[in-house]
């Protein structure tokens, strides 16, 4: 279920629409399990998911001046685990990611889709925080953009591994990012237990579909036949959300 996080910030509007795109497979297992499928961090293509940017890594190397000298050296050798460490817990955290628009995204469309077949699930913000009915803690904000080289992850409620997560770097700013995050780390006496196993490539979290979808948009190259296989298998699940062909799709009028 959806749980607040501090450190996670929420859009202005929570009512601001966001969209998941899709192959037509990955849709009707979504209706089917009633599941959305979260991703391995460590899985995902940009190696700089879960990495802290350079200025915060530099900060680590230097000593506050408010430390005592007799605790100098345990903050050093503390400090010095965390990149070791932010490393390995990609291990551990799962993200699902959706695309902030108030329209259909001709690049999302491009980018997502590996042929004709396929949809855009269209939620709200809101929705989506509803829709999750799992016991799993499920963390859900706006991906900031930054520069890895010069900018610095901010931590107004003191450290929060999970803030590295929440910002991916300029050049997919594109991407305009809401993450849902899950962590399966498994602890021993509070701590984690490094070598425990960890799910292969990525785990599902149940949701209530019907909160969940708001809308379906067919691919604007969809041929007339595949919208109606769309409306046909929603209908089949028993779910009346409104199927739409693409806007994309219409021509100009001169």
């Amino acid at each position: 279920m959806y749980m607040h996080r501090r450190s996670f910030t929420k859009p202005r509007n929570l009512h601001v629409k966001v969209w998941r795109y899709m192959d037509f497979t990955k849709f009707v297992s979504l209706l089917d399990s009633r599941c959305l499928h979260f991703t391995r961090t460590d899985k995902f293509d940009d190696p700089f998911e879960g990495s802290w940017p350079r200025t915060n890594v530099e900060l680590r190397q230097k000593l506050p001046v408010d430390i005592p000298q007799e605790k100098q050296a345990g903050y050093i050798q503390s400090t010095s685990t965390i990149g070791p460490l932010s490393e390995r817990y990609r291990r551990f955290v799962f993200l699902n990611c959706w695309h902030i628009n108030e329209y259909e995204s001709a690049a999302m469309w491009t980018l997502y889709l590996k042929n004709d077949v396929g949809v855009a699930v269209q939620s709200t913000y809101s929705r989506l925080r509803e829709a999750f009915t799992g016991r799993d803690a499920v963390y859900l904000g706006p991906v900031r953009y930054i520069d890895y080289n010069r900018d610095i992850i901010d931590m107004p409620y003191g450290y929060d591994t999970l803030r590295a997560y929440m910002h991916k770097r300029k050049s997919f700013e594109h991407e305009r990012e809401i993450r849902a995050v899950v962590t399966k780390e498994e602890r021993v006496d509070g701590e984690i237990e490094w070598g425990s196993n960890v799910l292969g490539g990525g785990l599902k979290q149940p949701v209530n579909v019907g909160i969940l979808i708001e809308s379906v948009h067919v691919a604007p190259t969809a041929p007339d036949w595949f919208l109606d296989l769309v409306k046909s298998i929603v209908a089949k699940y028993g779910y009346n959300f409104t199927v739409y062909q693409s806007e994309l799709n219409e021509g100009p009028i001169f």
